[in-house]
């Protein structure tokens, strides 16, 4: 059997804020290019009407991924004062009114705590923590379940979270929530950094993964890199998995995202190349695995 996951791009690529001035002209441009869908990162409410993305994705011949939730300081689930506790679930539950306005299935990102906040746990720590989130979430995993949207729970690296770094770690944190409803979404750059084995980790995910992102080691282009790419994307056939794989990395020239995911210089000779080489790179290594 094939393996024919539908293959998108994130907009970070060129522009943050995403909003829809930016996407008018993104869009066009990825369909060109040969993709199927597309990541909508929703940085704030507002920053773009799921009406007129609607439009705009028909109009491409797109459809939408994931809606992507963003965490910026003082968007926490964990460890956190009330009122910033309610605001995040209402943000929350935009994101994935947003994604059932779009038709999307997924909303996905670190939705636990503020991307960069990091405290130590012991292990009695780490499970309070764990139970708390649950608790703080049950009620957008309810609205999730109502809309017919799943969220994936993205874990990240060390240095921007301390508490879901591991597909292991994300598991256990998962324990009790309804699983057609909430799942996990892997990220190749962070699970390049915290798994010793990418395949493995995919396996270990198996039945989990609702939302795949892919970048290169450095966050560049797929395939430009050292990673084991046919070995990931075979364990992603081999267990099922049947969302897209979309491309997210960032550019060096927006103070903004520079900061926030750390990327100090350019990681190809231009934006577009990140995306075009990397499609053509994943069509390629998709063709293969079929083989």
């Amino acid at each position: 059997m094939s393996f024919s996951p539908a293959l998108g791009a994130n907009p970070w690529i060129w522009h943050s804020p995403v909003k829809e001035k930016a996407l008018a002209e993104v869009l066009p441009r990825l369909a060109d290019w040969g993709f199927d869908c597309a990541e909508l990162p929703l940085e704030q409410p507002g920053d773009w009407r799921p009406a007129g993305v609607a439009e705009l994705l028909e109009s491409s011949g797109l459809h939408a991924a994931a809606v992507i939730a963003v965490m910026p300081p003082e968007r926490d689930l964990v460890r956190a004062k009330a009122a910033a506790i309610r605001s995040t679930q209402d943000y929350l539950r935009q994101c994935v009114d947003a994604a059932h306005a779009l038709g999307s299935p997924v909303v996905a990102g670190p939705v636990y705590s503020a991307v960069g906040r990091t405290w130590l746990m012991d292990r009695a720590g780490r499970s309070a923590a764990y139970e708390e989130w649950r608790e703080h979430l049950a009620p957008v995993v309810e609205h999730a379940a109502a809309a017919g949207v799943r969220i994936g729970v993205e874990p990240l690296n060390r240095y921007e979270t301390s508490l879901l770094n591991t597909v292991g770690q994300t598991l256990e944190a998962l324990e009790g929530l309804p699983e057609e409803v909430i799942g996990i979404a892997l990220d190749t750059y962070h699970q390049n950094i915290e798994e010793p084995s990418l395949p493995a980790a995919v396996r270990e995910a198996a039945g989990r993964v609702v939302h795949v992102q892919v970048c290169a080691n450095d966050r560049g282009t797929p395939g430009a890199d050292h990673l084991d790419w046919q070995g990931f994307l075979t364990a992603l056939h081999e267990t099922g998995y049947e969302g897209a794989l979309c491309i997210e990395s960032f550019t060096a020239h927006n103070a903004t995202i520079a900061v926030a995911a750390s990327v100090w210089r350019s990681l190809a000779p231009t934006q577009d190349a990140i995306a075009t080489e990397g499609l053509a790179f994943l069509r390629r290594a998709l063709a293969t695995d079929a083989a």
